[in-house]
């Protein structure tokens, strides 16, 4: 099994380091690939994808059995999470499985091709902000009938996100390596 975890990683935190970590350890997967969205992604606050990939690496270059797809980078336009979970599937030739935030399990309800993602996917869904995850899946009608689609680590529970660091700076918060990177190349100054 390969397990996919897409973000903005705007960027990567050690909050991200530590979801890879954790996953890893529980689930039996042989592989754990980091998806970048690329700019075609309606976030505007986006830096670019160069450098969020250069981040990605720098702060994956002790783990050798994470990847980073550049699948979503390359896209002209933002074709949703279930096609690129299609397309990874078929260039692996393996199951794949989705990791998300108990955050964006509120908005699933949104997201494109939702049947088919959850008819066809596993999503690892980590707890945060320590929400009844199970409550939020079963008291969404959309999402409801695929309970069984879903694979609920509640014992994660790291409050540290991007945007955490772009409003605080705060370099605690990162890999020392990707901080200095940030530093060297004056990013996220304007914010």
């Amino acid at each position: 099994m390969k397990i996919v975890f897409g973000g903005a990683f705007n960027p990567v935190t050690l909050a991200h380091i530590e979801v890879y970590k954790y996953v890893m350890n529980l689930l039996n997967a042989d592989e754990f690939i980091f998806l970048p969205v690329s700019n075609a992604y309606t976030k505007s606050e986006l830096i670019s994808n160069y450098h969020r990939v250069r981040m990605l690496e720098i702060a994956l270059k002790d783990y050798p059995d994470t990847t980073i797809s550049k699948l979503e980078i390359v896209d002209t336009d933002y074709l949703g999470t279930y096609q690129s979970l299609m397309r990874l599937s078929d260039q692996y030739n393996s199951e794949i499985s989705f990791v998300i935030g108990a955050d964006n399990l509120k908005e699933l309800k949104n997201w494109r091709n939702l049947d088919s993602l959850l008819s066809e996917f596993k999503i690892i869904v980590l707890n945060r902000n320590n929400e009844d995850i199970l409550n939020i899946i079963k008291n969404d009608e959309r999402i409801a009938k695929y309970e069984k689609s879903f694979i609920i680590l509640n014992d994660f529970n790291i409050n540290i996100s991007s945007t955490m660091f772009r409003n605080t700076k705060k370099k605690e918060l990162l890999d020392s390596r990707v901080y200095e990177y940030i530093i060297e190349n004056d990013l996220f100054e304007g914010e």
